[in-house]
């Protein structure tokens, strides 16, 4: 009877342990999702495209080219390279404040 209390308390006790580190990944990927969400407030603005200067403006990451044209007829391999490269300088600023 003894070592069936035991084991009893031994998994009520894991069990509650797997919950806590349950409910702080939870807590974790809510506050990493809102971070990732805007408020869809209008000076949330992701890209301008300025036809008269012939300029487009990623505000996320800072960039500016002016090279609209073949932007809009679907050259955005510079944009898409520059947003790789701050995607992965973001992961690998992350992953050395973790160690």
């Amino acid at each position: 009877m003894q070592l069936f209390s035991k084991l009893l308390k031994k998994k009520e006790f894991d069990e509650s342990l797997y919950d806590m580190e349950l409910a702080k990944k939870n807590e974790a990927d809510a506050a990493k999702r809102g971070s990732m969400v805007s408020s869809g407030d209008r000076s949330a603005k992701i890209r301008t495209y300025n036809y008269p200067q012939g300029r487009v403006t990623d505000h996320r990451i800072g960039l500016t080219l002016y090279d609209l044209s073949n932007i809009v007829n679907g050259d955005i391999q510079k944009i898409i390279d520059e947003l790789m490269l701050a995607e992965n300088t973001e992961k690998l600023k992350e992953l050395g404040d973790s160690i």
